[in-house]
């Protein structure tokens, strides 16, 4: 069986669909994915179904979900198949664990692969780091869960996938401007900034590619559109940090220009210097 969860839900066995159309056996698959091999108890599957407030049916109307997907995975398994739909999907110790074999669930592999990349990445092996980094970025289809109701736990679940892809897309776009690859990145990160208005790190990553494809003057531009943006929702002005790289490219600073100095620590060195005379 494969599920994937970066985007809209998609379950298969031998090709052949097995996403329940109704929510909650959705969710109740969706969870067990994200989880899997691991057991969950069904109070904790309960929870996500229905919240705290539980209908009394609910452990048996659990039980009917779970023997309506072993049913739709036994409907779709080949004849031959070594192990049947309650071993993919098996009862322990008082709840479920979908069994699932290595690379059939792309959260899991996602994560393997940026575990990998950013060990890479620590290690300053820029080249593996974008390598492993891209390869789990390109798993995500859109946002995780993008058309399947959640509840407390699918929530949480999402929200701590959709920050580890933004931070791993922070790495490889580090990572990638230790490799002198800022021509190469001036479109993309033009659209992050877009689409992520108040997202500092990326404005500043933007700011030195930029700067260093030789466009001051839409670094520049990129900083006061953040400014605005942070400064009408939020009622700020930018990190110090910030400022201080407004102030290095208004001041043409070589740091900007050095190519192996990584993006964070151009920020840690401006900031180290203060924003004495800056103009934000």
């Amino acid at each position: 069986m494969e599920v994937k969860v970066l985007g809209a839900l998609e379950a298969s066995v031998n090709g052949a669909s097995i996403v329940p159309t109704a929510d909650k056996p959705r969710q109740l698959l969706a969870l067990l994915a994200l989880s899997a091999n691991q057991v969950l108890p069904a109070s904790q599957l309960m929870e996500e179904l229905w919240g705290e407030e539980l209908p009394r049916s609910a452990m048996t109307t659990l039980q009917t979900y779970i023997l309506r997907i072993r049913r739709s995975i036994d409907d779709a398994l080949d004849t031959k198949a070594v192990r049947g739909p309650k071993e993919i999907l098996a009862t322990r110790n008082g709840g479920y664990l979908m069994d699932a074999l290595p690379g059939s669930v792309d959260a899991l592999e996602y994560e393997r692969f940026a575990a990998a990349g950013r060990r890479a990445f620590e290690r300053g092996e820029d080249d593996t780091a974008v390598r492993l980094l891209r390869q789990g970025l390109a798993l995500w289809r859109g946002p995780a869960l993008v058309d399947t109701c959640a509840g407390r736990l699918l929530e949480i679940e999402a929200t701590r996938l959709e920050e580890s892809r933004l931070g791993d897309l922070e790495r490889r776009i580090e990572a990638e401007l230790r490799l002198g690859l800022h021509a190469d990145l001036t479109i993309e990160l033009t659209t992050l900034i877009a689409r992520y208005p108040l997202h500092e790190a990326l404005h500043a990553q933007c700011m030195v590619a930029l700067y260093r494809a030789g466009r001051p003057a839409r670094a520049l531009s990129a900083y006061a559109a953040l400014r605005r943006n942070l400064a009408t929702e939020l009622g700020i002005d930018p990190s110090l940090r910030l400022q201080s790289l407004h102030c290095a490219i208004l001041g043409g600073d070589p740091v900007l220009d050095q190519h192996d100095t990584t993006c964070r620590r151009v920020l840690d060195l401006f900031a180290c210097r203060g924003t004495t005379g800056a103009r934000t």
